[in-house]
């Protein structure tokens, strides 16, 4: 693992219940500030089981980038709905619960 993955994952770690962060704050929190993609596809490459909050990790639009499945539904936005995030026509309100870390 490399000092960007170590960095990625201690982020997510911290993502607090209820809160979401996107692809591209996480990776200017780890000094990749271009690197939105990068992060993207590290979620893909998590370890199978696990318990980093990937879920809690969105795009720029307030949207899952993961497709739905076969019943129509999405883990993702279900998962979060669980914490209290409210998604209407699948899209989450970044300005409502968006994380920010150094905020006082």
């Amino acid at each position: 693992m490399d000092e960007y993955q170590q960095q990625l994952y201690t982020w997510m770690a911290q993502i607090p219940r209820g809160r979401v962060v996107t692809y591209g704050q996480l990776a200017k929190l780890i000094g990749r500030p271009n690197g939105a993609r990068w992060v993207g596809r590290q979620m893909g490459l998590l370890p199978k089981g696990s318990n980093l909050p990937w879920y809690r990790v969105i795009n720029a639009a307030g949207r899952s980038s993961i497709p739905l499945d076969k019943c129509g539904s999405n883990k993702q936005l279900r998962l979060l709905q669980r914490e209290g995030v409210l998604v209407v026509d699948g899209r989450i309100s970044l300005r409502r619960y968006q994380w920010a870390p150094f905020a006082n």
